[in-house]
């Protein structure tokens, strides 16, 4: 699957809009659970040029769908940046080194690091968790691949690129560890970070009066609310998501046929509230992935355009 990008305007990947101050958009890309993949191209040709990247989650909710690394490889062949999820949950050392020595050859660039979803958040608890490494020790081991280097100080014949990012939680129940972390994940390497769900600017400002310290961009989560009982059960059981009650309420109100306006109300009024806070923003849109263009049109969000497109030939 070749998309051809001499005549279309293409935008900056996420490494050079990182590097060049641009305003970061980014967005959730769940793969498939089957082999079909056509909606989940559809959905991405719809992005195409109105996002720096894309990202392929890694059995998400552990919940079993397709392999990030396949996806992220579609998401490269239509045109796209994809960001190849890896986490520690379904991976030994040796599968997380392989797999991202395998992104690198396919011409993949950006990779986000987890530890992942416990086994019991999903579908099928009877699944042995590996968590053999947690975020902060992949975010080691993409540094050693990076230089040269495997995790026992073996010299690689071909060292890899990779652009390292990783995942921070502003609304955690404790602050405290969320910073340690935080520091711990920008010492192991980390270029950027995406967050979870962001609904309280006042607490994401305190979270970024923090990040400042540090050279890593911070491309803030916002997720798509379809109506007061999703907001309510993301509630209890997302760690890190605190949906506040008057927003709770305004999707109530909208009733079952205006639960989607007024989510789409809530994500571009919480973009217009933080947006001056951080290096960008990452949509979540989950069930809902047609919808991302138009919060992205309604907060007045485009990419610039690159005057001399890159084909994905060149990439890899």
């Amino acid at each position: 699957m070749k998309t051809d990008l001499t005549h279309r305007p293409v935008v900056k990947t996420l490494q050079d809009a990182c590097e060049s101050g641009e305003f970061i958009l980014t967005a959730e890309a769940a793969p498939p659970k089957g082999s079909d993949i056509g909606p989940f191209c559809d959905r991405a040709k719809k992005l195409l040029g109105r996002v720096h990247a894309l990202n392929v989650t890694d059995n998400q909710a552990a919940i079993m769908r397709a392999s990030s690394l396949a996806m992220s490889k579609i998401l490269l062949d239509l045109g796209h940046d994809p960001v190849f999820q890896v986490t520690g949950r379904d991976r030994n050392r040796l599968a997380i080194q392989s797999d991202l020595l395998g992104a690198h050859i396919l011409g993949i660039r950006n990779v986000l690091c987890l530890t992942g979803d416990y086994v019991t958040v999903g579908n099928q608890v009877e699944t042995k968790p590996v968590f053999d490494l947690e975020s902060v020790q992949i975010l080691k081991v993409l540094a050693d691949l990076n230089a040269g280097r495997d995790m026992v100080d073996n010299e690689l014949k071909g060292k890899t690129t990779l652009f390292p990012g990783a995942v921070a939680i502003p609304e955690s129940d404790s602050l405290e560890a969320l910073l340690i972390k935080f520091q711990k994940k920008v010492m192991a390497g980390a270029r950027f970070f995406q967050t979870q769900a962001v609904f309280n600017p006042d607490q994401f400002k305190y979270f970024m009066d923090f990040a400042r310290q540090f050279d890593v961009k911070i491309i803030a989560g916002i997720l798509l609310l379809r109506s007061d009982k999703m907001a309510s059960y993301v509630s209890r059981h997302i760690p890190g998501i605190r949906v506040p009650d008057p927003l709770i309420h305004k999707l109530a109100k909208a009733g079952k046929d205006g639960g989607l306006e007024a989510g789409i109300e809530i994500a571009v009024a919480t973009i217009e509230a933080i947006r001056n806070l951080c290096d960008g923003v990452h949509i979540m849109a989950i069930g809902a992935e047609s919808q991302i263009p138009v919060i992205l049109d309604e907060a007045g969000l485009y990419p610039c355009r690159v005057d001399s497109p890159q084909s994905v030939e060149e990439r890899v």
